[in-house]
């Protein structure tokens, strides 16, 4: 039986993978982001007219803590009351749901075509 070599990769190609991967991980940290659809709130709900640590909720070590970080009751407002907005649309849990299916075959038959492709030239058809 021959020993097994795989097919090479030149350095090209192995460049623009590097590429691609950085481009694609960076886009999917930073583009929902970007497009406003992540991150924290952007509102508050109840704001308060003159706020303390206190009327924040704060005890002494935390308001310790934010003003270690350099901020004061009035910058911190809007940190410390902002909450998540859980809301979301029955559309778009379902084009997710779609993705993930969809992706899921890709990979399988991807994975098929290669597994075929090395059997193929580990032991000839």
């Amino acid at each position: 039986m021959a020993h097994y070599t795989p097919p090479k990769q030149g350095k090209a190609s192995q460049l623009f993978d590097v590429v691609v991967l950085v481009v694609l991980t960076i886009g999917a940290l930073f583009v929902p982001l970007w497009l406003n659809m992540a991150g924290a709130a952007k509102s508050v709900a109840n704001p308060i007219a003159d706020p303390t640590w206190e009327a924040l909720g704060q005890n002494a070590a935390q308001a310790a803590k934010y003003e270690a970080l350099g901020f004061t009751p009035e910058t911190a407002h809007d940190l410390i009351l902002a909450r998540f907005d859980y809301s979301f649309s029955i559309g778009a849990l379902l084009t997710m749901i779609v993705v993930i299916v969809l992706y899921y075959f890709l990979i399988l038959r991807f994975s098929e075509v290669e597994y075929r492709e090395v059997i193929s030239e580990k032991f000839g058809k």
